[in-house]
């Protein structure tokens, strides 16, 4: 019985924060308080409006931001095998502490910035139970090689997932302002990533207490790729208009696989010394913002990441309908020369479709607000604060038996419903010498 065929797939995507499918873009506290930030001339503009970085203060400023987001990524299943109510399987992914650094020194029209952050995944996500594609498959076959004659209630399935993914960047780029209106930028990420895949399947027979499944894997992965990047920024009077364009990273992660028990060969992928791709996709971002008072300001942003066109793993891209739309919008407002309040909202669309969709990496399209403020400690120091959450659509995935391989491979029809939550607050300073 221990050949039972379940293909174990581990690769659980973790980007849990905002962005497209594998793009952290809240990386300032500025960002998470008010969201819409493609226009800013303050230093987060590093990250979201680089070509604006030529209109900040002169000299040096730096930035230290800290975020802490808690997520969810639930699955409720159903499969006959399951019994007649849905079983749900619970995720849970942490990144306590996200840090990012920002440095910028302008003199004249030029200026040179840099960053560092996690720009994409960051974080663990562990599905202590397991997954409804790794119990279906093993229910099914072991059904399928007793011919029926051991049944759910005889044996007991142990399994769980876990999975690690960070993206670390490093940017560093040069702005110049060309006359009174506009600006330019040339820049460039380094990305490495990082990350870990762990897991394991057994069935025991609760009678004589044989092993009938047993499947583990241990598998570290790393890699690395550059992003070029550009930008643009034009100013008049209380309008700015901005945009930053990222160009696609060709990343492929390669295994270093520590345990793979896998009599059935269907861990393959995991072997060591395998390589997957995992680019990160192109980015468009443009922006315009208005200062309606010296007090009060605003920003509409548009945001497209070319998800179908960065090459996933099995050429999952392929199946998604278009590229992730994002649409934001912020406020912020000087109460006086010491506070300042903000807020904003952002709407994510991914194209999502079933083929897309797994348990293993999913997605919901998604409503985010965020909320907080800014404190001018000093005229040099200014602390900012923020929260923001995420309300998900659920998705429901129905796969009729008829399908090529039925629900998981198992010839017979199943349903999955994937709902997530969001949860990010942080904190940050900026300093201007």
């Amino acid at each position: 019985m221990k050949k039972t065929l379940i293909a174990l797939s581990l690769l659980v995507s973790l980007m849990a924060q905002a962005g497209g499918l594998l793009t952290n873009t809240n990386q300032h506290i500025s960002f998470v308080r008010m969201m819409a930030r493609g226009a800013s001339h303050e230093i987060d503009a590093v990250y979201t409006n680089p070509a604006g970085v030529a209109w900040m203060d002169e000299g040096w400023t730096l930035s230290l931001n800290i975020q802490s987001a808690f997520q969810t990524r639930n699955v409720e299943a159903s499969f006959p095998l399951f019994g007649t109510e849905p079983k749900l399987y619970k995720g849970d992914a942490a990144a306590p502490v996200l840090p990012s650094i920002y440095a910028a020194y302008r003199k004249d029209a030029w200026a040179i910035q840099g960053f560092i952050g996690v720009i994409g995944g960051g974080g663990k996500c562990s599905f202590e139970h397991g997954l409804p594609m790794f119990d279906s498959r093993v229910m099914a076959g072991i059904m399928a090689q007793t011919g029926g004659t051991v049944t759910p209630d005889q044996y007991n399935i142990n399994t769980a997932v876990k999975g690690r993914q960070y993206i670390f960047g490093g940017q560093l780029g040069f702005s110049y302002r060309f006359n009174d209106h506009f600006s330019g930028h040339l820049g460039m990420r380094m990305n490495y990533f990082n990350g870990n895949q762990w897991g394991y399947v057994e069935a025991i027979h609760k009678a004589n207490g044989a092993q009938l499944v047993d499947l583990r894997l241990d598998c570290d992965q790393t890699g690395w790729g550059i992003t070029p990047i550009v930008g643009l920024n034009y100013r008049y009077k209380g309008l700015t208009l901005a945009a930053k364009y990222e160009f696609k990273t060709n990343l492929n992660i390669e295994n270093d696989t520590k345990q793979l028990v896998d009599p059935t060969g269907a861990l393959a992928a995991y072997e060591h010394g395998v390589n997957t791709p995992s680019d990160v996709p192109a980015m468009l971002a443009v922006a315009a913002g208005y200062e309606f008072t010296p007090k009060l300001r605003a920003t509409l942003e548009y945001h497209f990441f070319d998800d179908k066109h960065a090459e996933m793993a099995q050429n999952k891209q392929k199946a998604l309908k278009h590229g992730t739309h994002e649409f934001l919008a912020g406020v912020e407002f000087d109460i006086n020369k010491t506070f300042t309040v903000s807020a904003g909202a952002q709407r994510t669309d991914y194209g999502l479709s079933d083929d897309y969709q797994s348990n293993t990496s999913f997605s919901c399209d998604s409503y985010s607000v965020g909320l907080g403020g800014a404190v001018n400690i000093t005229p040099h120091l200014k602390l900012n604060v923020g929260y923001f959450w995420t309300m998900y659509s659920d998705y429901t995935k129905n796969v009729p038996a008829a399908n090529p391989g039925g629900y998981n491979g198992t010839t017979m029809p199943g349903q999955d419903i994937y709902s997530r939550t969001n949860k990010v607050f942080g904190m940050g300073i900026d300093y201007k010498f």
